[in-house]
Protein backbone atom coordinates (compact mmCIF):
# COMPACT_ATOMS: atom_id res chain seq x y z
CA UNK A 1 0.00 0.00 0.00
CA UNK A 2 1.37 3.41 -0.96
CA UNK A 3 1.77 6.26 1.49
CA UNK A 4 -0.83 8.31 -0.43
CA UNK A 5 -3.31 5.48 0.01
CA UNK A 6 -2.56 5.37 3.74
CA UNK A 7 -3.06 9.12 4.06
CA UNK A 8 -6.41 9.01 2.23
CA UNK A 9 -7.52 6.32 4.63
CA UNK A 10 -6.34 8.46 7.50
CA UNK A 11 -8.36 11.43 6.26
CA UNK A 12 -11.43 9.20 5.95
CA UNK A 13 -10.78 7.81 9.43
CA UNK A 14 -10.65 11.29 10.94
CA UNK A 15 -14.20 11.92 9.69
CA UNK A 16 -15.35 8.62 11.18
CA UNK A 17 -13.44 9.11 14.45
CA UNK A 18 -16.36 8.20 16.79
CA UNK A 19 -16.76 4.85 15.04
CA UNK A 20 -13.18 3.89 15.88
CA UNK A 21 -13.59 4.60 19.59
CA UNK A 22 -16.25 1.95 20.13
CA UNK A 23 -14.87 -0.92 22.16
CA UNK A 24 -15.72 -3.47 24.80
CA UNK A 25 -15.38 -2.98 28.52
CA UNK A 26 -12.19 -5.05 28.52
CA UNK A 27 -10.60 -3.14 25.65
CA UNK A 28 -7.58 -0.90 26.17
CA UNK A 29 -6.09 1.84 24.06
CA UNK A 30 -3.06 1.03 21.95
CA UNK A 31 -1.36 3.87 23.82
CA UNK A 32 -1.66 1.84 27.04
CA UNK A 33 -0.43 -1.40 25.47
CA UNK A 34 2.60 -0.27 23.47
CA UNK A 35 5.19 2.45 22.95
CA UNK A 36 6.75 3.83 19.77
CA UNK A 37 10.18 2.76 18.66
CA UNK A 38 12.61 5.68 18.80
CA UNK A 39 10.58 7.60 21.39
CA UNK A 40 12.62 7.23 24.56
CA UNK A 41 14.27 9.24 27.30
CA UNK A 42 18.05 9.69 27.43
CA UNK A 43 20.04 9.47 30.64
CA UNK A 44 22.43 12.29 31.52
CA UNK A 45 25.03 12.42 34.28
CA UNK A 46 27.50 14.97 35.59
CA UNK A 47 29.81 15.85 38.48
CA UNK A 48 29.64 19.10 40.39
CA UNK A 49 29.77 20.95 43.70
CA UNK A 50 27.07 21.97 46.16
CA UNK A 51 27.97 25.02 48.24
CA UNK A 52 26.36 26.95 51.08
CA UNK A 53 26.00 24.00 53.46
CA UNK A 54 25.77 24.56 57.21
CA UNK A 55 28.92 22.73 58.32
CA UNK A 56 27.54 19.51 56.82
CA UNK A 57 29.75 19.21 53.74
CA UNK A 58 32.66 16.92 52.93
CA UNK A 59 35.56 16.48 55.30
CA UNK A 60 38.38 17.56 53.06
CA UNK A 61 40.98 15.37 54.75
CA UNK A 62 39.05 12.28 53.64
CA UNK A 63 37.73 13.54 50.29
CA UNK A 64 40.68 15.17 48.46
CA UNK A 65 38.76 15.23 45.17
CA UNK A 66 36.44 17.90 46.62
CA UNK A 67 39.41 20.19 47.26
CA UNK A 68 40.84 19.42 43.82
CA UNK A 69 37.54 20.29 42.15
CA UNK A 70 37.30 23.55 44.09
CA UNK A 71 40.87 24.49 43.14
CA UNK A 72 40.12 23.91 39.45
CA UNK A 73 36.93 25.97 39.66
CA UNK A 74 38.68 28.87 41.37
CA UNK A 75 41.50 28.72 38.81
CA UNK A 76 38.96 29.14 36.00
CA UNK A 77 37.68 32.23 37.80
CA UNK A 78 41.19 33.70 37.90
CA UNK A 79 41.87 32.83 41.53
CA UNK A 80 45.04 30.84 42.18
CA UNK A 81 45.46 28.98 45.48
CA UNK A 82 49.12 28.28 46.43
CA UNK A 83 49.95 24.58 45.96
CA UNK A 84 51.00 24.10 49.57
CA UNK A 85 48.04 25.95 51.01
CA UNK A 86 45.68 23.60 52.88
CA UNK A 87 42.00 24.24 52.27
CA UNK A 88 39.61 23.20 55.03
CA UNK A 89 35.99 23.25 53.97
CA UNK A 90 32.79 22.14 55.66
CA UNK A 91 30.24 23.95 53.52
CA UNK A 92 31.06 22.31 50.16
CA UNK A 93 30.17 18.81 48.96
CA UNK A 94 31.04 16.89 45.81
CA UNK A 95 27.92 15.47 44.17
CA UNK A 96 26.78 13.36 41.25
CA UNK A 97 24.06 14.97 39.13
CA UNK A 98 21.70 12.90 37.00
CA UNK A 99 18.69 13.62 34.83
CA UNK A 100 16.44 12.02 32.24
CA UNK A 101 16.03 14.10 29.10
CA UNK A 102 12.58 13.35 27.65
CA UNK A 103 12.16 12.49 23.98
CA UNK A 104 12.01 15.40 21.53
CA UNK A 105 13.39 17.84 24.14
CA UNK A 106 14.52 21.09 22.52
CA UNK A 107 17.25 23.55 23.56
CA UNK A 108 15.96 25.95 26.16
CA UNK A 109 13.57 23.54 27.84
CA UNK A 110 14.00 22.80 31.56
CA UNK A 111 14.23 19.35 33.15
CA UNK A 112 14.50 18.18 36.75
CA UNK A 113 17.79 16.87 38.12
CA UNK A 114 18.69 14.64 41.06
CA UNK A 115 21.71 15.47 43.20
CA UNK A 116 23.42 12.92 45.47
CA UNK A 117 26.53 13.16 47.59
CA UNK A 118 29.55 11.07 46.61
CA UNK A 119 31.75 12.15 49.52
CA UNK A 120 31.14 12.04 53.27
CA UNK A 121 28.80 15.01 53.55
CA UNK A 122 26.14 14.52 56.22
CA UNK A 123 23.45 16.65 54.54
CA UNK A 124 22.82 18.70 51.40
CA UNK A 125 20.02 20.75 52.97
CA UNK A 126 20.26 24.45 52.18
CA UNK A 127 22.92 23.99 49.49
CA UNK A 128 23.08 25.30 45.93
CA UNK A 129 24.36 23.36 42.96
CA UNK A 130 26.94 25.20 40.92
CA UNK A 131 26.86 25.13 37.12
CA UNK A 132 27.36 21.50 36.12
CA UNK A 133 27.51 20.10 32.57
CA UNK A 134 25.46 16.95 32.02
CA UNK A 135 26.86 14.38 29.59
CA UNK A 136 25.17 11.71 27.53
CA UNK A 137 26.43 8.20 26.82
CA UNK A 138 28.40 9.56 23.85
CA UNK A 139 30.35 11.99 26.06
CA UNK A 140 28.72 15.15 24.68
CA UNK A 141 27.12 17.86 26.81
CA UNK A 142 23.34 17.98 26.41
CA UNK A 143 22.30 20.10 29.39
CA UNK A 144 23.60 22.47 32.08
CA UNK A 145 22.38 22.18 35.67
CA UNK A 146 22.35 24.77 38.45
CA UNK A 147 20.05 25.81 41.28
CA UNK A 148 18.97 25.33 44.89
CA UNK A 149 18.78 21.75 46.13
CA UNK A 150 15.51 20.61 47.70
CA UNK A 151 16.23 17.93 50.32
CA UNK A 152 13.27 16.06 51.84
CA UNK A 153 15.39 14.30 54.47
CA UNK A 154 16.61 15.61 57.83
CA UNK A 155 19.72 14.52 59.70
CA UNK A 156 20.73 15.39 63.27
CA UNK A 157 24.02 14.21 64.73
CA UNK A 158 25.41 14.45 68.25
CA UNK A 159 28.53 13.24 69.97
CA UNK A 160 27.45 9.63 70.35
CA UNK A 161 24.25 9.31 68.35
CA UNK A 162 22.71 10.25 65.03
CA UNK A 163 19.12 10.53 63.85
CA UNK A 164 18.10 10.80 60.21
CA UNK A 165 14.72 10.91 58.48
CA UNK A 166 14.70 9.79 54.82
CA UNK A 167 18.02 10.53 53.11
CA UNK A 168 19.46 14.03 53.67
CA UNK A 169 22.41 13.37 51.33
CA UNK A 170 20.25 13.35 48.19
CA UNK A 171 17.84 15.91 46.77
CA UNK A 172 16.34 17.41 43.63
CA UNK A 173 16.57 20.65 41.72
CA UNK A 174 13.17 21.15 40.06
CA UNK A 175 13.69 22.52 36.58
CA UNK A 176 17.36 22.84 37.44
CA UNK A 177 18.80 21.85 34.07
CA UNK A 178 18.46 23.61 30.74
CA UNK A 179 18.69 21.57 27.55
CA UNK A 180 21.56 22.80 25.38
CA UNK A 181 21.46 20.22 22.60
CA UNK A 182 18.68 18.09 21.13
CA UNK A 183 19.09 14.35 20.71
CA UNK A 184 18.56 13.11 17.19
CA UNK A 185 15.74 10.60 16.73
CA UNK A 186 15.04 8.29 13.78
CA UNK A 187 11.33 8.58 14.52
CA UNK A 188 10.55 11.16 11.82
CA UNK A 189 12.95 9.74 9.21
CA UNK A 190 11.70 6.16 9.08
CA UNK A 191 9.19 5.25 6.39
CA UNK A 192 7.44 2.88 8.79
CA UNK A 193 6.49 3.27 12.43
CA UNK A 194 7.07 0.45 14.90
CA UNK A 195 4.95 -0.23 17.95
CA UNK A 196 6.74 -1.99 20.80
CA UNK A 197 4.44 -3.93 23.12
CA UNK A 198 5.00 -3.29 26.82
CA UNK A 199 4.26 -6.96 27.49
CA UNK A 200 5.19 -9.05 24.45
CA UNK A 201 2.38 -11.40 23.47
CA UNK A 202 1.61 -12.93 20.07
CA UNK A 203 -2.15 -12.72 20.51
CA UNK A 204 -2.08 -9.05 21.54
CA UNK A 205 0.28 -8.16 18.68
CA UNK A 206 -2.04 -9.86 16.18
CA UNK A 207 -5.11 -8.10 17.60
CA UNK A 208 -3.40 -4.71 17.40
CA UNK A 209 -2.50 -5.36 13.76
CA UNK A 210 -6.05 -6.44 12.95
CA UNK A 211 -7.58 -3.41 14.71
CA UNK A 212 -5.38 -0.99 12.76
CA UNK A 213 -6.09 -2.71 9.46
CA UNK A 214 -9.80 -2.71 10.20
CA UNK A 215 -9.79 1.04 10.80
CA UNK A 216 -7.25 2.18 8.19
CA UNK A 217 -7.34 -0.48 5.52
CA UNK A 218 -5.86 -3.88 4.91
CA UNK A 219 -2.06 -3.99 4.76
CA UNK A 220 -1.48 -0.86 6.86
CA UNK A 221 -0.01 -2.83 9.76
CA UNK A 222 1.44 -6.25 10.32
CA UNK A 223 2.87 -7.97 13.38
CA UNK A 224 6.59 -8.75 13.20
CA UNK A 225 6.67 -10.92 16.31
CA UNK A 226 5.23 -10.97 19.83
CA UNK A 227 6.75 -7.59 20.69
CA UNK A 228 6.54 -5.40 17.57
CA UNK A 229 4.00 -4.20 15.00
CA UNK A 230 5.04 -2.14 11.95
CA UNK A 231 2.74 0.50 10.47
CA UNK A 232 2.93 2.42 7.18
CA UNK A 233 2.69 6.14 7.99
CA UNK A 234 2.67 9.45 6.08
CA UNK A 235 6.05 11.16 5.68
CA UNK A 236 4.79 14.66 6.36
CA UNK A 237 5.57 15.46 10.02
CA UNK A 238 2.29 17.25 10.65
CA UNK A 239 0.22 14.47 9.14
CA UNK A 240 2.28 11.87 11.02
CA UNK A 241 1.52 13.46 14.40
CA UNK A 242 -2.22 13.42 13.72
CA UNK A 243 -1.96 9.90 12.35
CA UNK A 244 -0.24 8.66 15.53
CA UNK A 245 -2.71 10.48 17.78
CA UNK A 246 -5.56 8.62 16.12
CA UNK A 247 -3.78 5.26 16.24
CA UNK A 248 -3.05 5.56 19.96
CA UNK A 249 -6.77 5.87 20.75
CA UNK A 250 -7.86 2.76 18.84
CA UNK A 251 -9.05 0.22 21.40
CA UNK A 252 -7.88 -3.39 21.42
CA UNK A 253 -8.86 -6.28 23.67
CA UNK A 254 -5.53 -7.73 24.89
CA UNK A 255 -5.12 -11.43 25.49
CA UNK A 256 -5.64 -12.83 28.95
CA UNK A 257 -2.38 -12.71 30.87
CA UNK A 258 -0.73 -15.90 32.04
CA UNK A 259 -1.85 -16.75 35.60
CA UNK A 260 1.01 -15.93 37.94
CA UNK A 261 1.81 -16.37 41.62
CA UNK A 262 4.71 -14.23 42.89
CA UNK A 263 6.34 -15.18 46.19
CA UNK A 264 8.86 -13.03 48.04
CA UNK A 265 10.76 -15.54 50.16
CA UNK A 266 12.46 -12.80 52.21
CA UNK A 267 9.35 -10.96 53.39
CA UNK A 268 6.76 -13.72 53.06
CA UNK A 269 4.68 -11.65 50.64
CA UNK A 270 2.44 -13.62 48.26
CA UNK A 271 0.72 -11.98 45.27
CA UNK A 272 -1.78 -14.06 43.28
CA UNK A 273 -3.28 -12.85 40.01
CA UNK A 274 -7.04 -13.07 39.63
CA UNK A 275 -6.89 -15.59 36.78
CA UNK A 276 -5.26 -18.33 38.89
CA UNK A 277 -7.28 -21.56 38.93
CA UNK A 278 -6.91 -24.78 40.94
CA UNK A 279 -7.55 -28.38 39.93
CA UNK A 280 -9.31 -30.68 42.42
CA UNK A 281 -6.97 -31.26 45.37
CA UNK A 282 -6.98 -32.17 49.06
CA UNK A 283 -4.57 -30.22 51.26
CA UNK A 284 -3.48 -31.25 54.75
CA UNK A 285 -1.22 -28.89 56.66
CA UNK A 286 0.00 -29.06 60.26
CA UNK A 287 2.81 -27.69 62.40
CA UNK A 288 5.31 -29.59 64.53
CA UNK A 289 6.78 -27.69 67.50
CA UNK A 290 9.94 -29.00 69.20
CA UNK A 291 11.28 -27.36 72.37
CA UNK A 292 14.71 -28.20 73.78
CA UNK A 293 15.77 -27.00 77.26
CA UNK A 294 19.30 -27.38 78.57
CA UNK A 295 19.95 -27.56 82.32
CA UNK A 296 22.38 -28.94 84.86
CA UNK A 297 21.99 -31.42 87.75
CA UNK A 298 24.32 -31.68 90.77
CA UNK A 299 25.25 -35.26 91.76
CA UNK A 300 26.43 -35.82 95.38
CA UNK A 301 28.54 -38.84 96.39
CA UNK A 302 27.38 -41.34 99.04
CA UNK A 303 28.18 -40.48 102.68
CA UNK A 304 31.70 -41.52 103.71
CA UNK A 305 32.30 -42.47 100.08
CA UNK A 306 35.39 -41.66 98.06
CA UNK A 307 33.44 -39.91 95.30
CA UNK A 308 33.31 -36.20 94.46
CA UNK A 309 30.48 -33.79 93.79
CA UNK A 310 29.84 -33.46 90.04
CA UNK A 311 27.63 -31.40 87.72
CA UNK A 312 25.86 -33.47 85.07
CA UNK A 313 24.19 -31.75 82.05
CA UNK A 314 20.51 -32.48 81.61
CA UNK A 315 18.47 -32.03 78.41
CA UNK A 316 14.68 -31.92 78.25
CA UNK A 317 12.93 -32.34 74.91
CA UNK A 318 9.24 -31.64 74.40
CA UNK A 319 7.46 -32.22 71.11
CA UNK A 320 3.99 -30.93 70.28
CA UNK A 321 2.26 -31.48 66.99
CA UNK A 322 -0.88 -29.62 66.06
CA UNK A 323 -3.68 -31.67 64.67
CA UNK A 324 -3.44 -31.23 60.89
CA UNK A 325 -6.56 -30.03 59.18
CA UNK A 326 -7.58 -30.99 55.67
CA UNK A 327 -9.59 -28.90 53.26
CA UNK A 328 -10.83 -29.63 49.77
CA UNK A 329 -10.20 -27.40 46.77
CA UNK A 330 -12.84 -27.85 44.10
CA UNK A 331 -12.13 -27.86 40.37
CA UNK A 332 -11.69 -24.38 38.91
CA UNK A 333 -11.44 -22.69 42.30
CA UNK A 334 -10.77 -18.98 42.01
CA UNK A 335 -8.33 -16.74 43.88
CA UNK A 336 -10.93 -15.74 46.47
CA UNK A 337 -11.93 -19.33 47.18
CA UNK A 338 -8.31 -20.43 47.53
CA UNK A 339 -7.45 -17.66 50.01
CA UNK A 340 -10.58 -18.35 52.06
CA UNK A 341 -9.78 -22.06 52.23
CA UNK A 342 -6.22 -21.35 53.41
CA UNK A 343 -7.41 -18.80 55.99
CA UNK A 344 -9.89 -21.29 57.45
CA UNK A 345 -7.05 -23.49 58.66
CA UNK A 346 -5.21 -20.50 60.14
CA UNK A 347 -2.24 -20.67 57.80
CA UNK A 348 0.44 -17.97 58.01
CA UNK A 349 2.11 -16.44 54.92
CA UNK A 350 4.93 -18.99 55.23
CA UNK A 351 2.34 -21.76 55.37
CA UNK A 352 0.61 -20.34 52.30
CA UNK A 353 3.92 -20.39 50.42
CA UNK A 354 4.44 -24.06 51.34
CA UNK A 355 0.88 -24.93 50.28
CA UNK A 356 1.20 -23.16 46.93
CA UNK A 357 4.54 -24.83 46.20
CA UNK A 358 3.05 -28.22 47.05
CA UNK A 359 0.02 -27.58 44.81
CA UNK A 360 2.34 -26.58 41.96
CA UNK A 361 4.45 -29.70 42.45
CA UNK A 362 1.31 -31.86 42.42
CA UNK A 363 0.14 -30.24 39.18
CA UNK A 364 -3.00 -28.77 40.76
CA UNK A 365 -1.98 -25.09 40.49
CA UNK A 366 -2.83 -23.69 37.06
CA UNK A 367 -0.38 -20.82 37.18
CA UNK A 368 3.29 -19.98 36.92
CA UNK A 369 5.06 -19.83 40.28
CA UNK A 370 7.76 -17.15 40.55
CA UNK A 371 9.94 -16.89 43.66
CA UNK A 372 11.92 -13.66 44.12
Amino acid sequence: MTIQRVWRLFAWGALCWPMFMVGTAQAERIKDLATWSGVRANQLVGYGLVTGLDQSGDQTTQTPFTVQTLRNMLLKQGISVPPGQFIRLRDVAAVAVQADMPPFARPGQSIDVTVSSIGNASSLRGGSLLMTPLFGADGQVYAMAQGSVVVPGVGVQGTAARLSVNTPTAGRVPGGATVEKAVGSPFAANKELTLLLKKPDFTTAQRISEAINENLGKGTAHALDSGAVTIAAPQNSGYRVNFIAMLENIEVAPSIETPLVVINSRTGTVVISGSVRIRPAAVSHGNLAVRIAEGAQVVQPQPFGAGQTAVVPQTQIQMQQERPEMFMVQAGASLDELVQAVNRVGASPDDLIAILEALKEAGALRADLEVI
